[in-house]
């Protein structure tokens, strides 16, 4: 890993309603006056998991008030995807999203191989202890890089 000063991230994943938003706001909380933070999602999705809100704020984390959005809606909103210093992916489809901006941008995009807890657990208890899995990974790979 570079020790160079990363200055912007962006965390994307497939609908920016689990992973990516947990790891915005990690992110946000453990290193949001050094570093500008954003998410986005290959697709849309209208609000966060509730569970990936619930153990979110587990760790003091709020992520309730997020908005899920896409590459597409962040570029329509003004945000110039190329700005940012690195790129996250979170799952194999953002990755592969976010290696088409170096085809025009030359950009850093790492892999992180996160767990999707969705439909994993057939109770509420085993549902929110994937969660945690995927949080903890997170967390772990935030501290781990920055």
């Amino acid at each position: 890993m570079s020790l160079e000063k990363i200055q912007s991230v962006l965390f994307c994943c497939d609908l920016n309603s689990v992973r990516s938003p947990m790891a915005e706001g990690i992110c946000k909380k453990l290193h949001g006056y050094s570093i500008f933070v954003q998410s986005a999602g290959v697709l849309s999705n209208s609000e966060v998991d509730p569970f990936a809100v619930e153990v979110s704020e587990e760790i003091g984390v709020i992520l309730e008030k997020h908005r899920s959005r896409t590459f597409k809606e962040m570029e329509a909103w003004g945000d110039d995807i190329s700005s940012f210093d690195l790129i996250i992916a979170l799952s194999p489809a953002s990755q592969r999203h976010a290696l088409e901006y170096t085809r025009y941008f030359s950009l850093k995009i790492e892999y992180w191989n996160i767990l999707d807890p969705v439909d994993i657990g057939d109770t509420r208890n085993a549902r929110l202890n994937a969660y945690r899995i995927t949080r903890d990974q997170i967390l772990k790979n935030i501290e781990k890089r920055f």
